[in-house]
């Protein structure tokens, strides 16, 4: 079974963000969405998130397409990554803070072989975080 592996912060979730999950889970059977812990959330983002990790997460958790939610790692991102060891992770089109060269490094010195795979936007003039906000 092909197990995708998506991050986010999903704090004002829209069909963006529908978009690109519903696009990841195309690429295998099981889709597993990682959200930002609230520390993490602060850090990247330089703010307060207006739903904390556990609502985002339960968000997450009832949309029927993905099989799995689980909160990411305060310390570092390969952790979850290599708890579930997913066949192919699935960036987001505009995920800075995720550097993928720095990340297939990280994947390698671990023995992880996961593929990464960018997934285009969604209509990004309107549906875009921080345009909604």
């Amino acid at each position: 079974m092909t197990t995708v592996m998506c991050f986010g912060s999903f704090d004002v979730l829209h069909p963006g963000h529908l978009y690109y999950l519903r696009e990841a889970k195309k690429y295998g059977k099981k889709l597993i969405v990682v959200i930002a812990k609230d520390v993490n959330f602060k850090k990247f983002k330089n703010k307060e998130p207006k739903y904390n990790e556990k609502q985002r997460l339960e968000y997450i958790r009832d949309i029927p397409y993905v099989d799995k939610a689980v909160l990411g790692s305060e310390k570092d991102i390969l952790d979850v990554i290599e708890e579930f060891n997913p066949d192919i992770i699935c960036l987001g089109y505009d995920q800075k803070t995720i550097n993928e060269t720095e990340l297939k490094e990280g994947l390698s010195k671990r023995g992880i072989k996961s593929d990464i795979m960018r997934i285009g936007s969604y209509r990004e003039d309107i549906y875009k975080s921080s345009k909604l906000k």
